[in-house]
């Protein structure tokens, strides 16, 4: 017996059993019904021009307030630590250069390979 005949077959058995039930009972069952059916979610209407829109509006609706203040917070703080840390960057090689313009080396020690060596020497007193 596949699904589709044992479902028909229950259909079929609880539509006999209706049959058999009280008047009394049938009251009860619809008042059941009813009362269930008025606590179901109710769809709302929203208006849509295209499937994106719907999509933007569904998202739009559903944000809280506190999601969007956390939201906007950590945007800052990445734009803050941005900047923040490419300000360090460019002081940090301002330094370097003010320290190499400001050294009276020749030339050729510039393209010197222990030159590297030395200017993290030199940083890090």
């Amino acid at each position: 017996m596949n699904e589709e005949h044992f479902a028909y077959k229950v259909r079929q058995h609880l539509n006999r059993g209706l049959q058999e039930l009280s008047p009394e009972t049938l009251e009860r069952l619809a008042a059941a019904r009813q009362e269930a059916l008025s606590c179901q979610k109710q769809t709302a209407s929203q208006s849509v021009l295209a499937t994106a829109g719907s999509f933007v509006q569904y998202h739009y609706d559903n944000l809280r307030i506190k999601q969007v203040l956390t939201a906007l917070a950590l945007f800052l703080c990445v734009i803050f630590s941005t900047y923040w840390m490419a300000e360090r960057d460019v002081d940090e090689l301002g330094a370097i250069d003010s320290a190499l313009l400001a050294d009276d080396l020749p030339i050729g020690a510039f393209t010197d390979k222990g030159f590297d060596a030395w200017l993290k020497r030199g940083s890090s007193d």
